[in-house]
């Protein structure tokens, strides 16, 4: 059977993310990192999502920046709390006093090879897991990761948010040999959170589905200030959803170059997807495969999937 960490930096959609996830997999605990908003503030909302539902998933925390640079933030969507909106429940209980780091490496070497990472943030804690333990790729079965784009970015033009946050990590990441698969902006942006998904969950009445009623349309009005966009992308829960309902996101195994160079390019995951021979003693060829990259989504069903999720957490 398989067992899942989820690494977020919550987030409006890590919270639907988390939600979705505890309903239908087997989740160990939540790790937290500095992405959307900073560490402290990862790991309360963490812990506020989780009494909110009546989770009480172990939360460790982590990194508090990248690797290499200072961390950016995403106040700009998520607004100064990481997850403003709706009014949370004070934390019900308290972190577990370890680092999510070494939590990662003795989940994964107490059961080698039963062991998921669900990576809805930023890469670092699981860049470093794997650095300071060389023998942790092979004790992963899996790593989902919300990131990248086969198109535009959009932190940058380039770049997408989790990715260029820490780009070293990510190049660490994509290249130390764990099968990954990456849900970024060219399949998120299609799966959009509208007026209509809002109106369900204010609907349902429940404590949960009203708080993510608040939640979500704090996102939407954001994401519709700052893109222009009639929806708001749900990105996180996309890399759950495949874990789930495996039919509803399309991947095609690519080569995923991460961008490390200063300059605009920065952070950007280059996937080849020439029609080009793979392996390495053709002139020409494109290295080989190293990441199974979301192509196409049903859009609607993923969304649909996620609020159901939501709303159930309130029945009897």
């Amino acid at each position: 059977m398989t067992r899942y960490i989820i690494d977020c930096d919550p987030g409006h959609d890590d919270a639907m993310a988390i939600l979705y996830a505890a309903k239908h997999l087997d989740v160990v605990g939540l790790t937290t990192v500095a992405g959307n908003s900073s560490l402290e503030n990862s790991t309360r909302n963490a812990l506020a999502i989780c009494t909110l539902a009546g989770l009480k998933l172990p939360v460790v925390p982590g990194l508090d920046r990248a690797l290499i640079e200072p961390p950016l933030d995403g106040a700009y969507v998520h607004g100064a709390t990481g997850i403003d909106g709706a009014e949370l429940p004070a934390p019900g209980y308290d972190p577990l006093n370890r680092h999510a780091v070494d939590f990662i490496i003795e989940i994964a070497k107490a059961a080698p090879g039963e062991l998921s990472l669900i990576a809805i943030g930023p890469l670092s804690n699981v860049a470093l897991a794997l650095r300071l333990e060389p023998r942790l790729a092979g004790w992963l079965k899996s790593i989902a990761i919300m990131g990248g784009s086969t198109t535009s970015g959009n932190r940058t033009p380039y770049a997408e948010f989790n990715i260029v946050c820490d780009p070293e990590a990510a190049a660490i990441v994509f290249d130390a040999g764990v099968p990954l698969s990456m849900v970024g902006l060219n399949v998120t942006r299609q799966a959009g959170i509208a007026e209509r998904h809002i109106a369900r969950l204010r609907q349902g009445g429940g404590r949960v589905s009203s708080a993510m009623a608040d939640l979500l349309a704090f996102y939407l009005a954001k994401m519709q200030e700052r893109y222009g966009t009639p929806t708001a992308a749900m990105h996180d829960p996309c890399a759950v959803i495949p874990l789930v309902k495996p039919g509803l996101i399309t991947f095609q195994a690519l080569p995923v170059h991460i961008e490390l160079g200063e300059g605009p390019l920065r952070g950007m995951t280059a996937c080849d997807s020439r029609p080009m021979r793979r392996d390495h003693d053709q002139p020409g060829a494109s290295r080989p495969a190293n990441c199974n990259v979301a192509v196409a989504v049903d859009g609607e069903a993923c969304v649909d999937a996620v609020i159901d999720t939501i709303l159930g957490y309130d029945r009897p």
